[in-house]
């Protein structure tokens, strides 16, 4: 038995009764004109109507936005005044890059443990597609001294010192802030430290887009996923719009390297593309759940966050983060039934599933005596990741603990780990159960 028990002080478990997304649709496409505080909007009023819940009973909303709008600084909130909930609902948003909807998960989860809340809706949203084009610092600083000249001799004068490349806008930045290093370059580093070859990438690329495809067509995936009619209404998109329904390996072989032309194995194909697109989960004490005569998805079982440096293998958090969850759990790998794991980039997914085998890697960097272990791939990702899929950043935990609920009770119960690694050296990892 391991030290973390999620359960309120009278026992209940925290139980999953709802999960729903939007389609996940690549940059400038269906939602090109979608913000997302309105993609969350959309989500959360859809599981609401899908639930018959009563918007008055939402005691809180945890919500997450990686890439921030400066005008709506607090998604959470906008959330509650925008669904028809209760203006009182306790609403509050937070960031942990691309595990924010498990850390939204885990702090409603929380406040259903201390008994501060019954019910609370917790989820993630971004949009690649608008985004806050910023400024030059210089230009920025010569319009703040506009602001405070009064003659027009100062006025010109202040504007003479800009050039054309101070006018230029300036897109969000891709690296991490500390090293400059983009995520990608980090995935490169990976793939040669960890001698991850660009044919294993390209074979677990095609692997996640197979896998993905069947799933639509078998209708797994069709009930968590809702049809989005995006402004300016004269088109409804109802699937993912990323997933290569045609995929095949040789096709992975004909893209050049995105990040290390020379010598690189990373390309657009073997990595997650930029994407929009929202997705929640509803939790509820257990006892609530039965109360209200709803069908329940799944528990949390446990969950751990690690963070490590950003220098060298920034991606390797699912490893930390899962060593940390067995450990708080009492549990070994081979006792689950699903794993999913993130893809942000096939190298690292790869190189993760390389060192949970490596006894090596837990002595040295885990406290482990041995490896966590070697993961069975027919238990993995088995309906492909986010390399298919795409990858929201905020919504892509929400989208992993409802898709990996609804496949456990499909296979009749069990315990499931998702895990993903987040900028900055971050991960995250989280057990779920089913009976």
């Amino acid at each position: 038995m391991g030290k973390q028990e999620v359960k309120t002080r009278s026992g209940e478990r925290v139980a999953v009764v709802a999960g729903l997304r939007t389609p996940f649709a690549r940059q400038s496409t269906e939602f090109s004109q979608v913000p997302a505080v309105d993609l969350g909007k959309m989500v959360v009023s859809e599981m609401l109507a899908r639930t018959d819940v009563d918007p008055a009973l939402i005691e809180q909303v945890v919500f997450g936005q990686v890439v921030q709008m400066p005008e709506a600084p607090n998604i959470a909130r906008e959330i509650v005044l925008g669904t028809g909930m209760d203006i009182n609902t306790d609403a509050y948003s937070v960031t942990r890059a691309c595990a924010t909807s498990f850390q939204a998960a885990v702090n409603v989860t929380e406040s259903i443990m201390a008994g501060t809340i019954d019910v609370g809706i917790a989820g993630g949203a971004d949009s690649s597609s608008v985004l806050p084009i910023g400024v030059s610092k210089k230009l920025a600083a010569n319009l703040l001294a506009l602001s405070k000249t009064k003659t027009m001799g100062q006025k010109q004068k202040i504007l003479k010192t800009l050039s054309v490349k101070d006018l230029m806008p300036v897109p969000p930045a891709v690296a991490e802030y500390s090293t400059g290093l983009s995520m990608g370059q980090t995935a490169e580093q990976m793939a040669k430290t960890h001698g991850i070859t660009r044919e294993a990438q390209d074979a677990l690329a095609h692997r996640s887009h197979s896998l993905a495809s069947q799933a639509w067509k078998e209708g797994k995936i069709k009930d968590e996923v809702m049809t989005a009619f995006p402004a300016p209404y004269k088109k409804y998109l109802a699937e993912d719009n990323n997933i290569r329904h045609d995929s095949t390996v040789e096709g992975y072989a004909k893209l050049r390297p995105a990040f290390d032309r020379k010598y690189g194995s990373v390309t657009a194909a073997n990595a997650t593309p930029l994407t929009d697109g929202g997705a929640a989960v509803m939790l509820m004490r257990e006892g609530k759940a039965k109360e209200l005569g709803l069908e329940v998805l799944g528990y949390i079982r446990g969950y751990a966050f690690s963070a490590i440096g950003v220098e060298t293998d920034m991606l390797m958090g699912p490893t930390y983060a899962t060593s940390q969850v067995l450990k708080n759990t009492g549990l070994e790998l081979s006792d689950l039934t699903l794993i999913e794991m993130h893809e942000a980039f096939a190298a690292q997914v790869l190189a993760n599933v390389k060192m949970f085998a490596s006894d090596e890697f837990a002595q040295k960097n885990l406290g482990r005596d041995k490896a966590i272990g070697e993961i069975d791939m027919d238990k993995f990702n088995v309906l492909g990741s986010s390399i298919a899929y795409g990858h929201p950043f905020a919504a892509t935990g929400a989208r992993m603990m409802t898709q990996t609920l609804r496949e456990l009770k499909r296979r009749g119960g069990g315990l499931a780990l998702n895990t993903a690694c987040a900028a900055g050296g971050l991960g995250a990892a989280m057990i779920l159960e089913v009976e």
